[in-house]
């Protein structure tokens, strides 16, 4: 086996790259990572990252337009999902601790060419995400204005376009504060997260004094069929393929709701990005990912039954202007105008750490894909404060002009697809990788193997078929343009094809393609 894999030499699209390897080259100087992270850390950063989208902007909505009172359980079994992935995650990112979370795992299992397109799918959840969360951000930015009396839109027109100003302010400020350093950033998470916790639990033992039990019923509302709004591709896929119609209400709009408020769990999986700047990362990560998940999923449930009990659902529907309700509708509704007015700062606060971890899990993705040579490798160039300052300018630009340019919820649904797809391939490959290196030290194990990871897989494919069908589209364009991408510059320049070719390793610290 040579250094730089122990699968097929020279330009092999399965070629692999071994765990020996990545851990090496974690080491590789000019592209070194600083090791700051604690296990509390990686918790602050998980819980940072789920609490926000979520709670904040997805709740309502969701309520309204897809499941009634029944959101609650949407969540439930969103988190089970999660639950299940999460398991998966542990396992890798204690036993390959390495930037680039899911490429990196599937780099070790699947070889070259599915690490790339986890890679380029993974760009869906972190930078798409993290521009989809701006524009809540932004929408409540305006709110805030408007309850201080400033009567200013976050949106304005140039040139014939709408641009979210709002949303590009956020991402600018972060985008330095990332470049700045690792430990920094989370230092501010960990403050803000503790606002916008405070917040949540807030809406929880405020609002459960103002819900009326009759807003339960129907607990899952009836299927309304007929909409035009979810007819073609605009309907699920599992509808267009089964003939099923209905995804507003019903069962049908409860499964579409999970598949929606998925996006709110997003964000367990960034904190297996940090595993090669952290201390610990066989004990820190895994406590980490699955304690993150544990907090937010009993806050979410908690959340989702307290709004749709103090509003009738039909209440919480997108309005004709395209406005979305929020937390604070249902505060403002009921009379509550000062918990509306704290909601929207906790939001504002919390949606803030959402926007810097995404941007973070971004930044470290790009970061691994660019050292192993599929990338132009002097963007993984590190500064003087072990940040790759390069990639963050980059994700800064390219998450500024999603979030300026972009209606949101068609973002919300293009990170769920992609995030869950990965979801996949890290559940898929803990099974390859107990088959071919059960020698590995792992420091967590994902219990009932090979049980677990099917039921993760189950799971996220089941939740990917109740997107919109038109939302399959985008992503097959968007995976077809990776695969482009990958055969003109990645193939060429992978540093593991030319380890393979040349049986020694290939490393220059300047080198830029």
């Amino acid at each position: 086996m040579n250094r730089g894999g122990d699968a097929v030499p020279g330009n092999g699209l399965w070629r692999t790259k071994s765990i020996e390897q990545s851990i090496s080259d974690t080491d590789e100087p000019g592209t070194r990572l600083r090791k700051d992270l604690t296990a509390w850390d990686l918790t602050v950063f998980g819980v940072a990252v789920v609490i926000g989208a979520g709670i904040f902007t997805l709740t309502a909505s969701t309520a309204g337009n897809l499941a009634g009172p029944s959101v609650s359980l949407a969540f439930v079994l969103a988190a089970i999902a999660c639950a299940l992935a999460a398991l998966c995650y542990a396992e890798f990112a204690s036993t390959v601790p390495v930037a680039g979370s899911a490429y990196t795992f599937s780099y070790a299992t699947f070889g070259e060419f599915a690490a790339w397109i986890i890679g380029w799918d993974l760009v869906l959840e972190f930078a798409v995400g993290a521009a989809a969360v701006a524009k809540g951000w932004s929408q409540y930015l305006q709110a805030v204005l408007g309850q201080v009396g400033l009567d200013v839109r976050t949106t304005t027109s140039v040139a014939g376009l709408d641009v979210d100003w709002g949303s590009l302010l956020l991402i600018a400020v972060l985008t330095v504060l990332l470049a700045v350093g690792t430990k920094l950033s989370s230092r501010v998470s960990a403050v803000i997260t503790a606002v916008k916790v405070a917040v949540v639990l807030l809406v929880i033992i405020v609002g459960i004094g103002y819900v009326k039990m009759a807003n339960y019923s129907p607990y899952i509302p009836p299927a309304e069929t007929g909409s035009a709004a979810h007819q073609g591709l605009e309907q699920s896929l599992f509808s267009l393929l089964t003939g099923f119609s209905g995804s507003t209400y019903g069962v049908m709009g409860l499964l579409a709701a999970a598949s929606l408020v998925f996006f709110a769990f997003i964000g367990f999986d960034v904190v297996a990005t940090t595993a090669e700047e952290t201390k610990d990362p066989q004990r820190a990560v895994p406590r980490g990912i699955l304690g993150s998940l544990a907090i937010v999923t009993v806050l979410y449930v908690a959340v989702s039954l307290v709004i749709t009990g103090m509003l009738p659902y039909t209440e919480l529907r997108t309005q004709p202007d395209g406005s979305r309700a929020t937390l604070a509708t249902a505060f403002s509704a009921n009379g509550v105008d000062w918990a509306a007015t704290v909601i929207s700062v906790g939001a504002l606060a919390g949606l803030t750490t959402v926007v810097m971890v995404l941007m973070l899990g971004q930044s470290r993705v790009l970061f691994a894909m660019s050292r192993d040579g599929l990338l132009p490798r002097g963007l993984a160039r590190t500064g003087e404060h072990g940040t790759p300052f390069r990639i963050t300018a980059v994700i800064g630009v390219l998450v500024a002009i999603a979030a300026g340019f972009f209606p949101a919820g068609k973002l919300e649904e293009m990170v769920n697809v992609g995030t869950l797809f990965a979801f996949i391939l890290v559940s898929a490959g803990v099974l390859v990788l107990r088959r071919t290196r059960p020698d590995l030290p792992r420091g967590f194990r994902v219990p009932l193997v090979p049980v677990v990871p099917v039921l993760a897989i189950l799971a996220c494919l089941w939740l990917m078929l109740n997107l919109t069908a038109l939302t399959w589209v985008r992503f097959l364009v968007w995976m077809a343009l990776g695969v482009v991408v990958y055969f003109a510059y990645g193939r060429r320049h992978s540093l593991l094809g030319k380890r393979g070719a040349t049986a020694v390793p290939v490393v220059k610290e300047d080198e830029v393609p």
